[in-house]
């Protein structure tokens, strides 16, 4: 919980650029002080400038009279401002605020060491009353301690106030002329902050007694750019508000301006330029154009840098595991030399490239290198500016002659001597790139001389293709293939000639090159298609609880084309009008496509995984990949220099085998991409790994939209065929009761319930859902220019309604003369009560059964459910329907189509119970609508079992995507309706009597014996008529009608 809180400050600065603030506090609090719009101007308060005075007057009186066109004081707003500094305090008695060092639920900041990070803001320099010696400033100050990352790197709409949760503390003063307070600590030395353990208000005292210092370079360069300061209270040390002294340390920040006035220090670093670092001499083409500041600072933008493990190091263990020129911590020794998630960071880059044709092959850079513990939060470490023994202030120069940036490096705190600056930097943007070169910026640090010397130490940041538009926009990078020979191995050994490939390449289609399209557009298309990032599971399942693995195919070159086609499209010579299938040098050459990719796999079970570089060959009539893989290895130094099989570090002895779903039918196939990973090491190499077998989740190709108008229409077809059936049996019947009025009144209600519940709820619950989908769809469709598609998708849902709602009339219109017939019945025997057929104790036994058969579904699934790790599950796209059902409730909808399957169980259990002798339905009812429900089970039984994530329903058959329907299921569902349908026959076709006569064994009868009688349904003067004497008298006619 925190309290606003704020002081007020005046500040001078002087010539000798110090500042010096005062904050004093009231009890007093405006709420609306800090309440600005964005176009208000607050009023600062400047009447504590004598006490300002008195606190520094020695250092004042050591000043110089500003000049009066002294021109700094405009920029003191940007220059004198910085971000994630760092502060400490002595481990005295009387600390400055509280830490909370407990771990909070599901946070893995408590692995995480404590940063102390302080930032300051310039808020207002007055102009108006600069004195000679000094101007008033205020700022606006936040200082803290956090290990999660949260750490405020901006003054903007922040009120002052102090914070505290677990693994963070932070507090903010404001110098506006406000007032602050701090948190309270109590008088036990050994336990200041025993308030704590009280969750609840944090007690706050007012304090009027704090100066602050901060100290600034007179100029900005390499060996003159740290501020320095001490935040100490001025209160005496008996008082309870006295804290030890706070001091901090930050660097100017690229809003000052940078001299390089360094040539002697860099001279002893890259003299003779260019430096012979070994880093170019596998041929890789380097970056030599007019834009390298700007490609530099784009890359280097708060993107992390790899360190590359120490594989060359042949010395000590002290000497081959050391980072360089850095002070590596105990989660970096623990790498033993891998640097496995240690990262550097390229900070305030500041790169000056001459304008003038004479020197625009040349440019000044200056920068800080700051290296990572794998300890430490990214973020934040992203944007901390405190100088200490992780970070390196670097200046250098770069030429186009031969694309070589040297520098300098001075590690930690520099003071004038130049004493630390003993590192030289190489770095280069490569513009050629291959199976062991997929990096856009290439760097080693080494030491200068033998004076606290290490290994070189590498550094590289891997590239993808979609960042290359925004550095190669007129050079365009190549590839160099050499692994397509090993590649061309993994393939005959891996898809001999078989029946299943024949099949495949004469009915599947898989992303190939598109015949309409320029060739450079044909190869990007396909670089967009092969791309996917997607979760995946191991294959096959295990009964075990595994975790998620997310997978990313990155294609970077196919053929001649590295990277995407955009920079072609813009103002490029290549070729853009002719299309690839008219080159003769293509025609007998497109069965195989070279291809070069990245996979990346983040789980912890794939540490080790967590970039492979691919290369090989692409069969586009079989959707395979056949690749060659060089993993980055992240084991100790030791290990890596005794691999004597390793390839510039890399171990290359990887086989890779990906498999990507077909493009046309994906309704029948898989939508799944298979990922086969084998190390090809013996087993008693210790990098040697098992082999990898992943399945991903469902992927979507560029023209997806096909894919789903395709099985929609499979889809909706099937319904329209299917109801149609539906309506033609119900017609049938109703034209056979006409010449059987016997035996319509043993028609049982329950089953025509059923079937009237399931042609209605389709019609009551997708009515609404009907003009959303379309109206989602619309949109979609136009943009992909499928409108003509989606028409007749429309009419396709229409005819589906108009269907059910025909169906649902007809089996009403049924359920009318079964009712009508039972209801002359009874009038006309009101005095044998016993006699008249009724539906009461057919719907509690078809109740009762599938009650049980419901609770044993739950409790199957249910125990399922707890050995499975993964479940697919179906989001809606609709934001408003987005949520998902309970478990039960989800069990009980699909259970409801279960209902439906077997809806011949009322008939066959109310025949039982009425004893008949006659036919109440016709054959050609029962049969046509049991296979109305067969078909949906042997339709999902042959399509792909995985659901479509870019449906926002699926298919109304049945819902694949809750497990309900397995393959057991989609089996044993239309057998055992088979079975209700055969036993119907054989009841119609013997009656009940016979039955019971063949299933009786001895005097023991397998039948029940209910107490009934039948009655005729005709009236008295019907009965009277010869031949027309009961069921029994009609049933020739009726073998005749059928």
């Amino acid at each position: 919980m925190g309290f606003p809180f704020s002081a007020i400050v005046v500040a001078f600065w002087c010539v000798c650029c110090h500042l010096f603030f005062i904050g004093v506090a009231n009890s007093y609090f405006p709420e609306d002080a800090y309440n600005f719009e964005r176009n208000s101007h607050p009023t600062y308060s400047y009447d504590r400038i004598s006490e300002v005075q008195k606190q520094c007057a020695s250092v004042l009186s050591a000043s110089s009279e500003l000049r009066s066109d002294y021109s700094a004081v405009t920029g003191l707003k940007g220059e004198l401002s910085f971000v994630n500094g760092d502060w400490m305090q002595n481990e005295g008695k009387f600390p400055i605020m509280p830490f909370d060092a407990g771990k909070s639920p599901g946070s893995l900041a408590g692995d995480r060491s404590p940063l102390k990070l302080v930032s300051f803001w310039v808020t207002d320099v007055d102009h108006a009353h600069r004195l000679k010696k000094s101007v008033p400033i205020n700022g606006f100050m936040m200082m803290g301690i956090t290990r999660d990352g949260s750490f405020l790197d901006s003054n903007y709409g922040g009120n002052p106030e102090f914070l505290l949760w677990p693994n963070h503390s932070q507090l903010s003063v404001s110098f506006q002329g406000v007032y602050t307070m701090l948190p309270t600590r109590e008088a036990d030395p050994s336990n200041p902050w025993s308030w704590m353990k009280n969750h609840g208000d944090i007690p706050l005292s007012e304090d009027d007694q704090i100066l602050l210092v901060l100290r600034y370079p007179m100029t900005f360069t390499l060996t003159n750019r740290i501020i320095n300061g001490e935040l100490r209270s001025v209160n005496p040390l008996s008082n309870p508000k006295y804290f030890d002294p706070v001091r901090i340390s930050s660097q100017l920040g690229k809003s000052a301006k940078y001299k390089f006035a360094t040539p002697h220090v860099l001279s002893k670093a890259c003299s003779p330029y260019p430096y012979k670092d070994n880093t170019t001499t596998d041929g890789i083409g380097v970056y030599q154009g007019e834009r390298f500041c700007e490609i530099l600072e784009e890359i280097t933008r708060e993107q992390p840098l790899n360190v590359v493990p120490n594989w060359r190091c042949n010395g000590t263990d002290d000497f081959c595991s050391k980072l360089g020129p850095f002070l590596s911590d105990k989660a970096i020794k623990t790498t033993d030399g891998g640097f496995q998630d240690v990262k550097l960071y390229m900070q305030l880059v500041i790169c000056e490239q001459p304008t003038t044709n004479r020197n625009a092959g040349s440019a000044r850079v200056s920068a800080v290198l700051r290296a990572v513990s794998p300890s430490e939060n990214l973020y934040t470490a992203a944007k901390r500016s405190g100088p200490n023994n992780m970070s390196l202030a670097a200046e250098g120069i770069w030429k186009s002659s031969s694309g070589q940036l040297c520098m300098v490096g001075c590690l930690g705190l520099i003071n004038a001597k130049e004493s630390s600056c003993n590192t030289r930097i190489c770095i280069y943007l490569p513009t050629t790139f291959s199976i062991k070169q997929r990096s856009i910026i290439l760097g080693t640090m080494s030491p200068i001389n033998n004076v606290n010397a290490f290994f070189p130490l590498s550094f590289e940041k891997f590239v993808l293709p979609s960042e290359l538009w925004n550095y190669f926009k007129f050079t365009h990078p190549n590839y160099s293939y050499s692994k397509i020979n090993l590649a061309g191995t993994v393939l005959e050994r891996n898809e001999p000639f078989s029946f299943t490939t024949s099949v495949k390449k004469s009915l599947l289609t898989f992303p190939k090159l598109e015949d309409n399209e320029a060739f450079q557009d044909s190869l990007s298309l396909l670089s967009e298609d092969l791309s996917f990032h997607v979760s995946g599971y191991p294959d096959p399942m295990p009964n075990i609880q595994a975790p998620r693995v997310d997978i990313q195919i990155e294609i970077l070159s196919v053929g001649p084309l590295f990277g995407r086609y955009w920079y072609a499209r813009n103002g490029s010579t290549w070729e853009q009008e002719t299309p690839y299938h008219v080159k003769d040098v293509y025609t007998e050459k497109q069965l195989l496509i070279n291809v070069s990719a990245q996979l990346i796999l983040t789980g912890k079970a794939y540490s080790n995984f967590s970039v492979v570089s691919l290369e090989g060959l692409y069969d586009p009539h079989v959707g395979k990949m056949y690749l060659i893989g060089c993993r980055d290895v992240r084991a100790s130094w030791k290990v890596l220099y005794q691999s004597y099989d390793l390839e510039s570090g890399l171990d290359c002895l990887i086989e890779v085998v990906i498999s990507y779903p077909p493009i046309k039918a994906r309704w029948l196939a898989n939508p799944t991409a298979k990922i086969s990973i084998e190390s090809q090491r013996t087993d008693d190499d210790s990098l040697r790994f098992d082999s990898i077998k992943l399945q991903t989740f469902p992927i979507i190709y560029r023209k997806q939209r096909e894919d789903v108008l395709s099985r929609r229409g499979v889809e909706g077809i099937l319904r329209i065929l299917t109801l149609t059936l539906a309506v033609t049996c119900i017609l049938s019947q109703l034209f056979y009761i006409k010449d059987n009025v016997d035996s319509l009144p043993y028609v049982s209600l329950v089953v025509l319930g059923i079937q009237a519940l399931g042609y209605s709820i389709p019609l009551i619950t997708g009515a609404e859902a009907l003009f959303k989908r379309m109206a989602s769809e619309s949109y979609d469709v136009s943009a992909s220019g499928e409108l003509e598609s989606s028409e007749w998708l429309h009419v396709i849902d229409y005819t589906v309604k108009l269907l059910l709602i025909v169906s649902l009339l007809l089996t009403l219109r049924l359920c009318q003369k079964v009712w009508k017939s039972r209801i002359r019945l009874q009038t006309r025997a009101s005095h044998e009560p016993l006699g008249l057929p009724s539906d009461k104790f057919v719907l509690l036994c078809t109740f009762v059964m599938h009650l049980i058969g419901y609770v044993i579904v739950l409790v199957v699934h249910g125990a399922k459910a707890g050995q499975k790790p993964l479940r697919a599950k179906t989001y809606s796209l609709d934001g408003e329907n987005s949520h998902l059902l309970p478990d039960w409730l989800r069990e009980l909808e699909e259970y409801c189509g279960l209902v439906e399957d077997f809806f011949l169980f009322p008939q066959i259990t109310g025949n039982l119970i009425w004893q008949i002798h006659c036919k109440p339905l016709r054959k050609l009812y029962y049969i046509g609508i049991t296979l109305v429900r067969i078909l949906p089970h042997v339709y999902d039984y042959i399509r792909a079992p995985a659901p479509t994530p870019y449906l926002s329903e699926d298919s109304e058959f049945v819902n694949p995507s809750l497990e309900f329907y397995s393959k057991f299921g989609d089996i044993a569902i239309p057998v055992t309706a088979i079975i209700l349908a055969i036993v119907l026959y054989i009841q119609q076709r013997w009656g009940y009597e016979k039955l019971s006569r063949t299933l009786t064994i001895g005097r023991h009868r397998l039948l029940p014996s209910f107490r009934y009688e039948r009655l005729s349904s005709r009236s008295p003067e019907t009965e009277l008529v010869p031949g027309t004497n009961g069921c029994a008298a009609n049933e020739k006619e009726q073998s005749d009608v059928e």
